[in-house]
């Protein structure tokens, strides 16, 4: 099956089916999906995204994104909840163009990771209980999105070179997000060279802090999201291939 899904106006909407756990199970095709911002549905797109049969929206963003760029359409059937994880609001496109990914966005994600542990737990207990299809998304389905990404494939038991690789994916995108925001912000300057990209050593670099921290991600989500192995269970119940 093929994991990227083609939209007009969403450039980074995928599947994460498919990928092996470390019991040799594998991630349900159609069951959770990652996307940038949905507030970009209409015409054609929104027709092919109710016939994906999703259920529920998780929008990671800030209430201010929402107000200023939309929010998924209203539709009878579709749960939406808005767990904005990040808390220090900063301007990606804006940055110093001297800027080290890897480094700076590794550190943005642990910001993440503590700051939004409430959204984060969340949204983890949400993927648990629903059984329909569930999509998450941010602004460019990149950082925020990729970050739930890791911790949900991590918990199931999916290999963390899978992981990894699923962030790089991104980088077939990169081209239109940066596209799109030239078109959203004409009378603006793209300083960060980085931006909408998705090199595999922020994610790499991301998790070795993690695991140099808490022994592993799952120790990372015991200690500070609370996660225990009912929940992890219900998450690799609602996920996995029996």
């Amino acid at each position: 099956m093929r994991r990227h899904i083609a939209f007009e106006r969403l450039h980074n909407f995928r599947d994460l089916g498919g990928y092996r756990t470390a019991d040799g199970r594998t991630v349900r095709w159609g069951r959770l999906f990652r996307s940038d911002s949905l507030g970009k549905l209409q015409g054609q797109d929104r027709d092919r995204f109710l016939a994906l049969g999703i259920r529920t929206v998780i929008d990671l963003r800030y209430p201010w994104e929402i107000e200023r760029s939309g929010r998924v359409p209203h539709h009878q059937g579709l749960a939406y909840h808005n767990l904005s994880t990040e808390h220090r609001p900063y301007d990606q496109a804006g940055l110093d163009p001297d800027v080290e990914p890897a480094r700076f966005l590794a550190d943005k994600y642990s910001e993440v990771a503590h700051d939004g542990v409430k959204e984060l737990r969340r949204a983890l207990e949400i993927i648990a209980e629903d059984t329909a299809p569930l999509v998450f998304h941010c602004h460019s389905g990149k950082d925020r999105t990729g970050l739930l990404a890791m911790l949900v494939l991590a918990l199931i038991g999916v290999h963390q070179d899978d992981i990894v690789a699923d962030f790089t994916l991104t980088g077939l995108a990169t081209e239109r997000l940066v596209a799109e925001w030239h078109a959203d912000h004409p009378d603006l300057t793209l300083k960060w060279p980085a931006y909408g990209r998705a090199p595999a050593g922020i994610m790499r670099l991301f998790l070795a802090d993690v695991i140099t921290r808490y022994g592993s991600v799952h120790g990372y989500a015991a200690e500070r999201l609370g996660v225990d192995d009912d929940l992890v269970a219900a998450l690799r119940r609602q996920l996995l291939q029996p």
